[in-house]
């Protein structure tokens, strides 16, 4: 077996040195991305100018304060069935570019093979001899390689990697909305709940002002139309909270599949918005979006492997040179199978050109090139879409700060107002359709403020995401670097 070890390694060394004489001409064909013609703005349109460079943490949901949506969250990135199946993906991709890259190694395989044979028996000369029996037993190892020369093998092992990469930046960007969704449904949550005691007060306040001028009915100033007007209000306020009932168990079964779990193990305790405190994060340069969107990434990394594949589509016109060799024993007698004398060796070398295929390479070309044209311009687009992102969420929460602001002082009077109607109409000096008027602009302010306070919420959740989640911290350059 030693003879047929160093014949092997001579052939293993042949062809290593002949890749690497020839397979530098891969090289040649392997070109780089190709430029998207971006045009970076030097800061986001609704970006402040005098912000503190504060980029979102890695863990920013922390920032809101809440020990549970900080648990949800927490649960969520190990079990939430979605990362489950993006990582599942990560490891079939990780396969599938081990499969490709198989084409750049030789490929070795043992044989073994032991056979019996009888020839027929003969009669010459009315004399009959018999058939004769003999074996044959054989033990080799043969070997093919296919020398890289244009780079055929190197793009397509190239690609399978970048595909591979893309899927891990796929992962991330599974990840970052599966995280917005958790805070999105708590906090859609804690609104519900904050709408709910909103509207049982409410309920309440109706329900005083409805035995107010039941009084004034009985003591012959009010009317039945007074009556039936406050009811109609009452009924109205008590037909708002099964909708909302509606809405505050769906959100939690939302945070249920979230965190891969039936809704009947999940007991979200909630609580309200006022407790919920509001991270201040800055978006940083446009620059650095490049480097922290997962989807950009994800992106990227399918444009680079659009571009290997041009490169092995195009050596696809260029002939393959393949080396085979092949070496062993062969013996008649098993005893003497492993001897010098019963060695057998073999190597080939062979050359294909692709003359004629009724324009498969170049239609296989022409799909790569334009597959990455695709790619480039879903690139681009991608890029723009996360300025846009970003700009979008930065205005939100600016325009809903000074809406929240707004809101406050309108719920302030309108419960001002409300509070000396309710004050008149006890001591039966009110007109009736000023209480109605001032209690239902104190109902409706309310609501709205709670749901500007949601808005808001939501909109610091929609800049993390547009930022792409947190962000490593940044390293200091040492000091002997400059």
């Amino acid at each position: 077996m030693s003879t047929i070890l160093r014949y092997l390694g001579r052939s293993v060394r042949m062809v290593a040195a002949s890749a690497f004489v020839l397979g530098a001409g891969g090289c040649i064909l392997t070109k780089d991305l190709p430029d998207p013609a971006l045009d970076l703005p030097p800061r986001y349109k609704s970006a402040s100018l005098n912000t503190v460079d504060a980029p979102p943490a890695l863990d920013w949901w922390r920032g809101f304060r809440s020990a549970e949506l900080t648990q949800l969250m927490e649960e969520a990135q190990t079990v939430n069935l979605d990362i489950a199946a993006a990582t599942a993906r990560i490891l079939q991709a990780d396969a599938q570019a081990r499969i490709t890259g198989a084409a750049l190694l030789p490929s070795i395989t043992g044989n073994g093979s032991g056979s019996q044979n009888k020839t027929s028996g003969s009669n010459v000369s009315n004399t009959t001899i018999a058939g004769r029996r003999y074996a044959t037993y054989s033990a080799s190892l043969s070997a093919s390689y296919e020398i890289d020369f244009w780079g055929k093998n190197h793009d397509a092992a190239l690609a399978a990697e970048e595909t591979a990469t893309a899927t891990r930046f796929d992962r991330d960007v599974v990840a970052l909305t599966t995280m917005a969704s958790v805070a999105n449904a708590y906090f859609q949550v804690l609104a519900t709940q904050d709408r709910l005691r909103t509207s049982r007060e409410n309920i309440a306040s109706a329900q005083r002002i409805l035995d107010a001028i039941k009084q004034r009915l009985a003591a012959g100033t009010g009317s039945d139309l007074d009556v039936a007007q406050q009811e109609s209000v009452l009924a109205n306020q008590r037909a708002a909270v099964p909708p909302l009932q509606l809405t505050l168990a769906q959100n939690i079964n939302t945070l249920a599949t979230l965190v891969s779990r039936p809704p009947e193990s999940v007991k979200i305790v909630g609580g309200s918005l006022n407790r919920i405190s509001s991270p201040r994060v800055t978006p940083g340069l446009p620059s650095e979006l490049l480097t922290q969107r997962p989807d950009i990434r994800r992106q990227e990394a399918q444009l680079a492997s659009a571009t290997a594949n041009v490169g092995s589509a195009r050596a696809q016109f260029f002939p393959s040179i393949q080396l085979t060799g092949q070496g062993g024993y062969q013996s008649a007698v098993l005893a003497s199978l492993f001897t010098p004398q019963a060695t057998f060796s073999s190597l080939a070398a062979g050359l294909t050109q692709p003359i004629f295929d009724g324009g498969r390479i170049q239609g296989n070309f022409d799909l790569t090139r334009a597959q990455q044209e695709e790619l480039l311009q879903t690139y681009r687009k991608t890029v723009v879409s996360a300025f846009a992102d970003v700009d979008n969420a930065l205005e939100s929460i600016k325009q809903n700060t000074e809406r929240l602001r707004l809101q406050r002082q309108v719920v302030a009077s309108s419960r001002r107002a409300f509070n000396l109607a309710e004050q008149q109409l006890r001591a039966g000096t009110a007109d009736i359709v000023t209480v109605l008027n001032t209690q239902l602009t104190l109902f409706t302010a309310e609501d709205a403020l709670i749901q500007t306070q949601l808005a808001r919420y939501l909109a610091i959740v929609s800049l993390f995401q547009a930022l792409g989640g947190g962000w490593e911290p940044r390293m200091e350059r040492p000091l002997n670097a400059l």
